[in-house]
């Protein structure tokens, strides 16, 4: 079983340096999956409201046999949940879902800026973790100015922020902005899923001078920028794969060149995208 190394959140919690994702798995492959990648020293899983899969997670954790406070479990908020109200009902049905007594991780999915009501969700994901449901709050795809506005109207910033990110948009200023604030960068769809990212000629070249695999070097990369990224797999191959890339490192000039390409979103901008 390999081991994964741990960074401490700001409010004092341990968060795994790599998880699993889970979208867009359905119940049956997320249990399996889940249930494999415990067994294989995986201790951080990411799911969410509308993957629609919350109870396969939930299955597999408990299918796992592993102690149940030695796992990460994150999920999310959906955008039609947004409200103080609304965010209260929607983590409890979460909950239900998941089979547990307290989340260790909840994230608002999208900001929404045009809703304008992320905010009445975060005073309630507040009072949550002050009554000992959820671990840790955070963020996902929020820009440096929705951080802010949470932290003027509110007084506490998140303890993850879960971000497009992969060498195809590196998110340079906005990893800036969290380290400086003490926020986790954790990377969502870290090996460029949809892109030829992986058949790179520069990490290609890389993957060979290290005899390691193109997908390790990406996700090696974000390690060692301090992000913490969740690949999805549901082959046990693929996850163990995933999993070692903990014994050994990049140098200064494969890190640059592995970045060294055409900025790419391939997701939604947080800025008007919306997803309810």
């Amino acid at each position: 079983m390999i081991s994964i190394p741990e960074h401490t959140l700001n409010d004092g919690t341990r968060f795994p340096a790599l998880g699993l994702g889970t979208w867009p798995m359905d119940d049956t492959e997320a249990e399996e999956a889940v249930a494999g990648a415990l067994a294989l020293g995986y201790r951080l899983l990411d799911t969410a409201t509308n993957y629609r899969n919350e109870s396969g997670v939930g299955r597999g954790v408990a299918r796992s046999g592993v102690a149940r406070e030695e796992i990460v479990v994150t999920t999310k908020l959906p955008g039609r949940h947004h409200g103080y109200e609304e965010t209260l009902a929607s983590f409890e049905e979460s909950r239900r879902r998941l089979g547990l007594e307290y989340v260790d991780l909840y994230l608002i999915h999208w900001p929404l800026p045009r809703v304008g009501r992320f905010v009445d969700s975060w005073r309630a994901m507040i009072k949550l973790r002050e009554e000992g449901l959820i671990r840790s709050i955070g963020v996902s795809n929020f820009t440096a100015e929705h951080i802010e506005r949470l932290e003027r109207e509110t007084g506490v910033l998140p303890s993850v922020n879960q971000i497009e990110l992969h060498p195809l948009l590196p998110q340079a200023e906005l990893r800036a902005f969290h380290e400086a604030r003490g926020v986790r960068t954790e990377s969502w769809s870290p090996l460029g899923r949809g892109s030829a990212l992986l058949d790179d000629p520069a990490v290609v070249s890389v993957s060979e001078a290290l005899g390691v695999t193109p997908g390790q070097v990406v996700l090696r990369w974000h390690v060692q920028l301090g992000a913490v990224p969740i690949p999805k797999s549901s082959s046990p191959e693929r996850q163990r794969a995933n999993l070692d890339v903990f014994g050994f490192e990049l140098g200064p000039a494969q890190m640059a060149v592995i970045a060294e390409r055409a900025q790419q979103r391939l997701g939604g901008d947080p800025e008007v995208h919306e997803e309810f």
